[in-house]
């Protein structure tokens, strides 16, 4: 099935897309900041160059968009054109976000991601419990948790 867009258009299209910097990602930095979390961004001396990677606790977080990670959730829905082409990228996703966590864990580091559904959609979480839930994770020692949408 051809484009609904020209090829000018979509390349347009494609490139506001961010890698970096999402709107959920600066949600979370910002709160953070605010209650005292000093962290670096993207560091590429970790693994997975997290989004924010605190040193004084061996942690970092990722903060995922549902649908580049293949999360399962009502935000993802696999694109009815090109199918083949959408399921390789996410499950190359989904893979490279496996061999990170490994990576952490070998390094002896702490893994906390935050799914895009806690905080947008029908299902978020209200922003002031994934930060508790961030806080106390934190200041405790298990090694990896996840933060979703409530279900």
């Amino acid at each position: 099935m051809p484009d609904i867009v020209d090829k000018e258009t979509r390349s347009r299209m494609m490139s506001g897309i961010r890698g970096k910097d999402t709107k959920p990602e600066l949600l979370i930095r910002k709160a953070l900041h605010a209650r005292g979390y000093r962290f670096r961004l993207h560091s590429p001396a970790v693994p997975g160059k997290p989004d924010l990677f605190l040193c004084r606790y061996r942690a970092a977080i990722f903060v995922h968009g549902c649908f580049w990670h293949g999360h399962d959730c009502h935000l993802f829905r696999l694109p009815s054109t090109r199918t083949d082409f959408w399921q390789q990228k996410i499950d190359r996703n989904r893979a490279r976000d496996a061999e990170v966590a490994t990576a952490l864990q070998e390094a002896g580091l702490r893994r906390l991601v935050v799914w895009e559904c806690a905080l947008k959609g029908r299902h978020r979480k209200a922003l002031d419990d994934v930060l508790e839930a961030a806080a106390a994770w934190l200041a405790g020692d298990e090694q990896n948790l996840e933060i979703r949408g409530t279900v």
